[in-house]
């Protein structure tokens, strides 16, 4: 049973409790990093004002569900202190966006008549977020075969070969997208990941394959 809606818990207190951890959580965050503290900050900023605003603002709602995706990609390199590029931002956030709009579409596919659910639903069609993924999905890919070529990259990580794991990232973008349209899937990207296994199996080869290429393999001659 939920706390509030049983009326086991008030709602000031609920609402004075949730105010000290959000404070007390970006007060951490910046005890522990000046830089990680700001995008906790913004972190908690946009869900707030996703809560009472932005998620009815038709195509914004869907950013700021991605955006909260590279946010917490970019704290959690932070905190273990690894340098993230621009092309990796790039990437997370096409990535994100590809995810978000998975997640949408579910929704509208999932609910009977969903704009009575979320008013925002109504504004959206699948052919309308079908197009968008359209234009996300070979964005995101792009922008990954770019990251794996570029110069800048080949130097810093040591390796001239990274384009190999171009082959399961585009399996697993086919793959969701599989699951999307014709399981269902993509509600949840989480439960998506971990609960289908060629989707972990994929993951779990492209990282052996980038250890082999960090740590086994030289960079590319010529």
């Amino acid at each position: 049973r939920r706390p509030i809606a049983s009326r086991a818990l008030g709602t000031l207190p609920a609402l004075t409790a949730a105010i000290l951890l959000l404070a007390g959580s970006v007060m951490t965050g910046f005890i522990l990093s000046g830089p990680f503290g700001a995008v906790l900050l913004i972190y908690v900023v946009i869900n707030l004002v996703y809560s009472f605003w932005l998620k009815e603002v038709v195509i914004i709602d869907v950013m700021a569900i991605a955006s909260g995706f590279v946010l917490r990609a970019v704290a959690g390199a932070m905190i273990i202190g690894v340098e993230i590029s621009h092309w990796l931002i790039m990437c997370t956030i096409l990535l994100s966006l590809f995810l978000a709009l998975c997640k949408r579409r579910q929704e509208l596919e999932s609910l009977e008549r969903a704009h009575e659910h979320r008013l925002i639903l109504k504004e959206y069609s699948l052919d309308y977020i079908d197009q968008m993924i359209n234009v996300v999905t070979p964005s995101t890919l792009l922008m990954y075969i770019l990251y794996s070529v570029s110069p800048e990259v080949q130097m810093k990580l040591g390796t001239g070969h990274l384009y190999l794991t171009v082959p399961f990232v585009l399996y697993g973008i086919f793959r969701y997208l599989y699951l999307v349209h014709q399981k269902g899937g993509g509600g949840s990207p989480t439960t998506t990941l971990l609960t289908d296994r060629p989707l972990l199996i994929c993951v779990g080869l492209w990282t052996m394959t980038v250890v082999v290429l960090l740590y086994g393999v030289g960079p590319a001659s010529g």
